[in-house]
């Protein structure tokens, strides 16, 4: 049997697969309850705010979820004892070859997309960062917790800050833009470049660490 929370989850997943592939406005509120083999009343039941509060439930969701995979693909952070101790036990690997190899990840995952957008956030920040304030705050939150995310794991690696930030903050700029590059010209090809040049960054940061230690 189906119950309250089924309904609410088929339709934020609907909305998010819908806003990945055609985008926000593109995706209106009946497409996406039959997606969801939903009732149409249900979607304003869950969200008496319309498709802006599912807009903004897709992005949170997704950005949680896209957090959770940097957690995923990336050392644990060290604790109090910053690098050393994430070093001791033997967490940090090497972060330009890790930050390398989630590149070539998200590559194989374009294509497996037939390079429509593996990211729903980016999709929706497009169409609404000069046109809808609610949705543009959610995008940047989600955004600014990934490079937080990401910065965290880099200072774990041995890179203080403020260049863990900014360095997470390049590595995520270069992901997004190879996404839509990718996507434009159908090919992998600017992804994997955006591979090379993220571990570079990567690189550069440690060096800088290692001269100033």
């Amino acid at each position: 049997m189906r119950t309250t929370g089924d309904t609410r989850q088929r339709i934020v997943t609907a909305a998010t697969e819908l806003f990945r592939r055609q985008g926000y406005a593109a995706s209106g509120m009946k497409q996406i309850v039959a997606a969801a083999d939903a009732p149409y009343g249900s979607a304003y039941h869950f969200f008496p705010g319309g498709k802006a509060q599912l807009g903004e439930e897709v992005v949170r969701t997704s950005g949680a979820a896209y957090l959770g995979l940097i957690a995923a693909l990336f050392p644990t952070p060290a604790g109090p004892g910053g690098a050393d101790a994430a070093t001791a036990g033997g967490a940090t690997g090497d972060m330009a070859t890790v930050t390398h190899d989630a590149f070539i990840a998200a590559a194989e995952t374009l294509r497996e997309l037939d390079f429509a957008d593996p990211c729903p956030i980016a999709t929706v920040a497009l169409e609404v960062a000069s046109t809808h304030e609610p949705l543009r705050i959610a995008t940047a939150e989600v955004f600014a917790s990934w490079t937080d995310g990401l910065a965290a794991h880099y200072r774990a690696g041995g890179i203080a800050e403020p260049a863990a930030h900014e360095t997470a903050s390049s590595v995520i700029a270069l992901l997004e833009g190879a996404f839509m590059l990718g996507r434009a010209a159908r090919s992998t090809d600017p992804v994997t470049a955006a591979a090379r040049a993220a571990a570079a960054v990567v690189r550069a940061a440690l060096s800088q660490e290692g001269e100033c230690a």
